[in-house]
Formats: C-alpha cells, structure tokens, sequence
C-alpha cells in the first residue's frame, strides 16, 4: 500500500484517518501548523475536534504539506481559480497527482458507473483557465473512456445529431457536464433532444449574463431544454481548493464520497456545528488533500440533514471570512 492509499481504504473509519491525516499536516505544513497552534489545538481525541482553516489562506499563502515528498517523482501541478484580471485567486498546488486521479475517477465510481456512460464537457470560461482543476478533471475521465467519443464540445456550436446517435449506437449512456451557465447559453441558441437515458451533470456557476437564477429554476429549464426528466438533472460541488467532489442526483442535496466529511459551521464559533436543518458556513475535511490541507472552512452557505446529505445556498458574506493574515510566515 502506497503512502496515500491509506485515504481510499474502507476498512479504516473516517475517524482513524482524518486523525491520521491531521497529525501529518500538522506537524508538516507550516501554516495548518500555526493555524493549530494559535487554536491551541495538538491533539483531538476525535474527527470533530479538528480545525478547519478558512478557505481565504490558499488566496494569502501556500498551503503546502511536505512530508515524504522526498520519497516521489513528483510532478507538481498548480490549480487557480477563476477569476477577472485583478482578482485576487486561489492557488492549491498539487504534489501528488495520482491522489487527484484516484479521487476523481474512484469518486465518480462511487455515484456512477463509468464504463456505461460517454462523457461529453461543454465548458465556456474554463477553457481560457490553463490551471483549472476542473479542465483537468474532465481530461482524466475523457481519456479513461475508451471508445472514442468522449470529448469537449467545441464550443459556440450545437450538438450533432449524428453523434448523439453514435452514442446511442454504441450501447453507453450520455453524461453530459457544464456550468450552468453554459447549459443554459448552448439551450438558447442550440436547443436539440439529449438521449432519453442521458445525464446533466451541472457544475455550479449560476450566474448568467442575463440574470442570476436559482438551483430549482436551473433544473427546471435544463430538463425542459433537453427534453429530460428533473431527476436527470445532476449537480457537482467542488471547487480549486478541493481534491473530492459531492454529487446531487436528481435533487438538491449532495452526498459526498467516503473520503470526505461534510459539517455546517457556525461562522461566529467555527468548531461549533450548527443544528441539522440550520444555516452555517459549510465546513470541508477532504482527505485527498493529503498534501496540501484536508480541513477547510469554505466561503458557502448550506445546511444539512440528519442523514449526512446538505445543500448550498450560495456565498457567505466574504467580509465575515477575512483575518488569516497571521498565518502567513513572513519571516
């Protein structure tokens, strides 16, 4: 067993690696250290007692873990955000990219079966983003499908009704990812019938150049567009910061893979959860952050249920998630 497979082993609780994973970051990276530090936190006795820290440190600093590193060939990545020229971005720098392979391809096995299905990316914005995760996302499951259609869409284009027919041909299911504002700019100008059997797989972004709409709306029209039930209509959260991604299937609440933890937090007490059904800021543990950090405090509004699953209801004021310049060494 490789020194990561540890994260993806089903026989260890949640519980075992996240302590696990805290004591390596903690001791290994030089600002999750002095984020514990300043919280005179050391040792939890439990996955709740770990601290999360405040997404806005991978836009201040580098987030970096670097214990065994000596002991890879690594190929070292570099994921930003999106963003105007200006903007101040996030950068999560990957040390270990077979952990993000592992994560996207195992994660989306854990929701879907990947050898019955083609994937197809219709992804406006991000194609002009040379460091976006989730470009590079979709490249590792276009190139694990073997048949040869699987693709990005070109895009300010519509959809062949000849390939849709290959797909259909072939005997595999359509999934078809993209912002939603994308979905909804290829909807109005190239409206066509998606395979009865396909997917959406929206990814977030529901701000359009026209007006900004809720999930509910999207979904609505996504599945009148392309001629699909609202059960086919999915949702992806993920985002540059994380290496895991939760999935919704036909409704609003996400379910995250087993290697990530999900928690609503209380924004004027953060290692306080929130009452299932109450709002808070959505909290974060990532194992497959294995190299960077794991435990993060995002800038999202959600609430959760008994069951584990949660909803996102949008951004958190940001001016209540500012304050991480004491971790940044400036010696």
């Amino acid at each position: 067993m490789s020194t990561s497979d540890f994260i993806f082993d089903n026989s260890l609780s949640f519980d075992e690696k996240a302590l696990r994973v805290f004591e390596l970051q903690r001791n290994n990276n030089p600002v999750y250290h002095r984020f514990c530090n300043a919280l005179g936190i050391l040792e939890p006795l439990s996955g709740n007692e770990i601290p999360l820290l405040p997404i806005q440190a991978f836009k201040e600093t580098k987030v970096l873990t670097t214990a065994e590193h000596s002991t890879f060939n690594i190929q070292h990545l570099e994921f930003r955000s999106s963003g105007t020229s200006g903007m101040e971005r996030s950068k999560h720098i990957i040390s270990n990219p077979e952990i993000y392979q592992k994560s996207i391809v195992q994660g989306m096995q854990h929701f879907y079966d990947l050898d019955d299905y083609v994937i197809w990316a219709y992804t406006p914005g991000y194609n002009q983003n040379p460091n976006s995760s989730l470009i590079w996302m979709l490249n590792t499951l276009i190139e694990r499908e073997k048949s040869g259609l699987s693709k990005f869409l070109e895009l300010g284009k519509g959809l062949a009704e000849s390939e849709l027919e290959k797909v259909q041909n072939s005997g595999k299911r359509l999934i078809l990812f993209g912002a939603a504002f994308g979905l909804m700019d290829l909807l109005e100008s190239y409206r066509v019938q998606l395979p009865e059997d396909a997917v959406i797989l929206e990814t977030g972004g529901m701000k359009t150049h026209r007006r900004e709409i809720t999930k509910e709306e999207l979904h609505l029209q996504l599945a009148e567009g392309f001629g699909l039930s609202q059960s086919q209509i999915h949702s992806e959260y993920g985002m540059t910061e994380l290496l895991s991604q939760a999935y919704a299937q036909g409704s609003l609440w996400f379910e995250g893979v087993p290697w990530m933890k999900v928690s609503i937090r209380d924004p004027k007490a953060p290692m306080q959860e929130v009452d299932h059904g109450e709002e808070g800021l959505i909290g974060v543990m990532d194992l497959a952050n294995l190299y960077s950090c794991s435990f993060i405090l995002t800038g999202d509004k959600g609430v959760q249920r008994e069951d584990g699953k949660f909803q996102v209801l949008g951004r958190w004021n940001p001016k209540n998630l500012r304050g991480c310049n004491f971790l940044i060494d400036r010696d």
